[in-house]
């Protein structure tokens, strides 16, 4: 694959009541995830994508504390990935992202998410 093809990327992802699978390494019986409103989670990631851009946090260290993704443990990096690897809607909008740049909320079967696209 020519590095077109490939994408790198973190993300810091907020789990709702809408998610596919409602629980997450931080709240494993779903308890909290299953009250959280997708505006509940939107929420959360305005203030984060704020926090960022502000320079009073970095994605890595809100991704690693908050995100309900397993790629926590590792400030919410996902590695290199080609097109037909993630959801869709991930996948387009960290593909249409300049490197360095931050997504707008992206919502997929999982969650909201926000994305920094890395590489």
């Amino acid at each position: 694959m020519s590095s077109t093809e490939k994408v790198r990327g973190s993300h810091l992802l907020v789990k709702h009541q809408g998610s596919r699978r409602p629980a997450s390494w931080k709240d494993p019986e779903g308890r909290i995830i299953r009250k959280t409103t997708r505006d509940d989670a939107v929420a959360k990631l305005m203030q984060f994508k704020s926090d960022i851009e502000s320079g009073r946090a970095t994605l890595a260290d809100l991704a690693t504390q908050n995100s309900d993704c397993s790629s926590a443990k590792r400030g919410g990096d996902l590695g290199w990935f080609g097109r037909g690897q993630m959801q869709e809607p991930f996948e387009r909008a960290t593909f249409n992202l300049n490197v360095g740049e931050l997504s707008d909320i992206i919502d997929t079967d999982s969650g909201s998410h926000i994305i920094l696209r890395t590489g």
